[in-house]
């Protein structure tokens, strides 16, 4: 979760000729699954896509990911540059000390394009609980990607690496029980 603070300002009012007053506020933030679906639902194209998003595009998943209630429309538009800087590095953030090594590293090739219903569908699949829909959306997704990997069944050895596994196995054997063979 992460709070925005905007500060007072004041804006031109084109109907009375003069500047008028607003009062700042505070948003509270979450990029979850759930903004992303709220996104979606407007857009109708896939938020996790490569293409760069549109200052409206921005500006909309800003208020998808706003839990204040009663929020004034006009405190959107004056979002300091500072502020935006901070939900960017937010989103970006992992949420979690899970780190992959590159042998765990999905290889080249077609990649389907990620919606919001793909990842429910992998928290169906995976049998992750619909809470997790309220987490930061880097953790859900390495939470997705653990259950994945621990779900595998365990990679075949060859046969070189079981004679040699062996091999030791009777070495550390023999020289415990003091033996020759």
């Amino acid at each position: 979760m992460l709070e925005i603070s905007i500060p007072s300002f004041e804006l031109w009012d084109e109907e009375s000729n003069e500047f008028r007053q607003f009062k700042g506020g505070i948003l509270v933030l979450e990029h979850s699954l759930v903004s992303i679906s709220k996104w979606e639902m407007k857009w109708c194209k896939p938020f996790l896509a490569k293409e760069a998003k549109t200052n409206e595009e921005t500006l909309d998943y800003i208020k998808c990911m706003n839990l204040s209630k009663h929020t004034d429309p006009i405190l959107y538009t004056s979002i300091p540059s500072s502020e935006i800087d901070k939900i960017n590095e937010y989103i970006k953030a992992p949420m979690t000390a899970t780190y992959f090594s590159d042998q765990n590293k999905p290889r080249g090739g077609a990649r389907e394009e990620v919606t919001s219903e793909l990842i429910y569908y992998w928290m169906i699949a995976l049998e992750i609980p619909f809470e997790c829909q309220k987490w930061h959306l880097n953790r859900l997704l390495t939470l997705i990607r653990v259950c994945e990997i621990k779900n595998q069944p365990p990679k075949k050895r060859s046969r070189r690496d079981i004679m040699s596994r062996n091999t030791a196995l009777n070495e550390a054997r023999r020289k415990k029980l003091n033996t020759k063979g």
